[in-house]
């Protein structure tokens, strides 16, 4: 489970050298938005040569339909990338399209059948928000489920997608929640969108934990000032993990038991399903 996906332009060989030292769980290398068409041919040589020998680097590519995504496919499936982002998806069916093309191209690059994972970015579309319940059961290669309101916003002709505190307005607090809820629902982790003013170090460290909060394993970002501060949000507090080791061992002690009480207030099974979710996040992190 990656609490930080830190995209990187695969156009420029500076940044993704300087990317492998950030300290992100996973790099997102970009053929899509923040690489210029004329310069995608080149930008998949050399994705494809920064590829080659590393662990849990993904690769956004082209929206499904298009040109670009076959010849972005091709151009860096040799070298194996731990998975590919899937920008704009027009429903669950644009997934299971890459992932029989995934299927193809292993078998052709020698790459372990299924290894190549699918990270969805599940509401850049109108109409893909009323599909989202087709994630369930859609691919086994289904990684995590994302969301974006940059082009969900543009797509509708909104003026701006966050009011003057920083908040999501309405429409895209509910794209969000959606995709949470898709995830839970395919069992998959959901992943939060990027955190656009990257000076704004206190204001991603509260929209991290809020994150987490509400049920987020991680966060994509666009910066690599960005990654240290995510990575910390996604850590549970020592506060946290003691409660949690409680309600474990509460529930240990009276086996038979739906509702216990403890300190003062009612625990019942959901909570320990909370806790027991919350150590092995703690135990998987401390294995990074």
């Amino acid at each position: 489970m990656n609490r930080s996906y830190l995209f990187v332009p695969a156009d420029s060989e500076r940044k993704m050298k300087k990317a492998a030292d950030v300290g992100a769980d996973a790099l997102i290398l970009d053929l899509e938005d923040s690489v210029a068409p004329a310069a995608r041919t080149a930008a998949r040589e050399r994705a494809r040569d920064y590829l080659a020998g590393k662990e849990n680097v993904w690769v956004r590519i082209n929206p499904i339909g298009s040109d670009d995504a076959i010849a972005d496919l091709k151009g860096v499936m040799p070298s194996a990338p731990a998975g590919i982002v899937l920008p704009k998806p027009r429903s669950a069916a644009d997934a299971v399209g890459l992932a029989s093309m995934l299927d193809d191209l292993e078998q052709e690059h020698g790459v372990e059948a299924g290894k190549t994972g699918i990270l969805a970015i599940c509401t850049e579309r109108p109409a893909a928000v009323f599909t989202l319940a087709g994630y369930v059961g859609a691919t086994a290669r289904l990684a995590a489920l994302s969301w974006g309101a940059e082009d969900l916003s543009a797509a509708v002709g909104a003026s701006g997608n966050r009011d003057d505190a920083g908040n999501w307005l309405p429409p895209y607090e509910l794209a969000r929640s959606l995709c949470l809820f898709a995830a839970g629902a395919a069992e998959v982790p959901a992943v939060d969108t990027v955190f656009t003013d990257y000076r704004d170090a206190e204001g991603l460290a509260t929209y991290a934990a809020n994150a987490r909060r509400d049920g987020f394993s991680g966060m994509l970002a666009i910066h690599p000032a960005q990654v240290d501060v995510i990575n910390r949000a996604f850590v549970p507090t020592a506060a946290e993990l003691e409660r949690a080791e409680r309600i474990v061992a509460l529930f240990a002690s009276n086996p038979e038991a739906g509702t216990l009480g403890m300190d003062g207030k009612m625990i019942d099974r959901p909570h320990l399903v909370q806790a027991q979710r919350l150590l092995q996040l703690a135990k998987r992190l401390a294995a990074l």
